[in-house]
């Protein structure tokens, strides 16, 4: 084991404390605009492995950085690498990209020689995406219900139908309002946090009473995810 406590097999040796405290310090950045983009999202659309990617490319882009340092040769390996990825294989998840990046990091440091920043790394990432997916990191339940109708009344009537929400939901977001070309009144899509949802059949059927409400629809909305 001392090729791995004395550093990398390379021309320029790093330190195994440097890239423990480099790829912490990577990892801890990443969680926090991982924290903030929870905070901060809005919209209908919320997807829990796009957070957890934003918590792990962090700490693979400097990984990556730590592997290159300063080799022509081996950033044109990985841009010929990543052109691979790219091209031939569509890749849906954003987090099904970082487990690319990473097994083609890992590989790469194995490739240079440097062995210690190869297995620091890939003992570290395998502890974070186990993380992430022991803690669930990213879920949220703030919402039951998305709630989608057509209003055709004007929007200063809304408070008849925001009436109806109150009595139903402790929490109602207006969370899309479009209006379309030749058509009167607007789309609207709401998200309920529901007093009572086993009475959603009960919402519905009080909303499309009202004057006004068409098309109404709902959605469950399961720790806001891929909606």
């Amino acid at each position: 084991m001392e090729w791995l406590l004395q550093g990398d097999i390379s021309p320029e040796p790093v330190s195994l404390r440097m890239v423990l405290l480099t790829l912490l310090l990577a990892f801890a950045s990443g969680q926090v605009l991982a924290w903030i983009y929870m905070v901060t999202h809005s919209g209908l659309s919320y997807s829990r492995t796009y957070v957890n990617s934003i918590v792990v490319i962090p700490f693979l882009v400097a990984m990556v950085m730590m592997v290159l340092q300063n080799s022509l040769v081996t950033a044109f390996g990985l841009m010929a690498l990543f052109a691979i990825v790219r091209f031939r294989n569509i890749l849906r998840d954003t987090l099904d990209t970082c487990y690319i990046l990473a097994a083609i990091t890992i590989g790469m440091a194995c490739g240079t020689q440097r062995f210690g920043t190869a297995v620091l790394g890939l003992v570290l990432v395998s502890a974070i995406l186990l993380y992430l997916w022991y803690s669930s990191f990213g879920s949220r339940q703030r919402f039951d219900l998305i709630l989608n109708l057509h209003w055709t009344r004007p929007l200063g009537e809304l408070p008849d139908l925001l009436g109806v929400l109150r009595r139903h939901a402790t929490r109602a977001e207006c969370a899309s309002q479009r209006s379309n070309q030749g058509e009167e009144g607007a789309d609207l899509s709401y998200r309920l946090l529901l007093r009572d949802p086993d009475r959603v059949d009960e919402l519905f059927s009080e909303i499309r009473t009202l004057d006004g409400a068409t098309r109404v629809t709902g959605l469950a909305a399961q720790e806001e995810s891929e909606l």
